[in-house]
């Protein structure tokens, strides 16, 4: 026949249990300090100024997490503001070659007004460069099939060398790529008979 273990008796009545059924260590029992008279009162105020005190750690240590995240949204922002301004002052010096040559151009301007034709020309050449070196590459093409997120359509004629839904004429021309564009083109398209 089976022994099935036995739950051990309940303690007397007033006995001192370990808390979380923690065991004493063996040996022989430590000598207890016999309560002094203010024993009864001083055990609450005592857990009081404990929980006064993790208390107000806890809420420094709140204020602290505060503080320092506060300052981190700051330094994040004046390291934001510091390269937008970068980024600013790079696109700004990739022009300066545009203003330079503009006013050469005009300074020449009582020359050969041929020259100063091509010089103007050259100069929007280069401008279209800079563009397109920031990331954002001309669109003028005609001939191709109209698409609403490249081009944006001023007009629509009959053209009947043209098959219907094509850009016939670039009025502006966008710039960009698909998802990135500065503007998108305006042009006219063939429509259909």
């Amino acid at each position: 026949m089976p022994t099935h273990p036995q739950a051990p008796d309940p303690p007397p009545e007033g006995a001192v249990q370990p808390p979380g059924g923690d065991l004493s260590p063996p040996g022989p029992p430590a000598e207890e300090a016999a309560p002094g008279p203010d024993a009864a009162t001083a055990g609450p105020a005592a857990a009081d100024d404990e929980y006064a005190a993790a208390l107000k750690d806890l809420e420094d240590r709140w204020r602290r997490a505060l503080a320092d995240l506060d300052n981190l949204r700051k330094r994040h922002a004046r390291e934001l503001e510091r390269e937008r301004a970068a980024e600013r002052a790079r696109t700004a010096a990739a022009f300066l070659q545009v203003v330079d040559n503009l006013e050469l151009a005009l300074s020449h301007a009582a020359a050969d007004p041929g020259a100063i034709v091509e010089g103007v020309r050259a100069v929007r050449d280069q401008a279209v460069d800079v563009l397109e070196r920031l990331g954002y590459p001309r669109d003028d093409a005609t001939g191709v099939a109209f698409d609403p997120t490249r081009h944006e359509v001023v007009g629509v004629v009959q053209d009947p060398g043209a098959e219907p839904n094509t850009v016939v004429q670039v009025v502006r021309p966008g710039y960009g790529a698909a998802g990135r564009q500065l503007r998108p083109a305006a042009v006219t398209v063939a429509k259909r008979e």
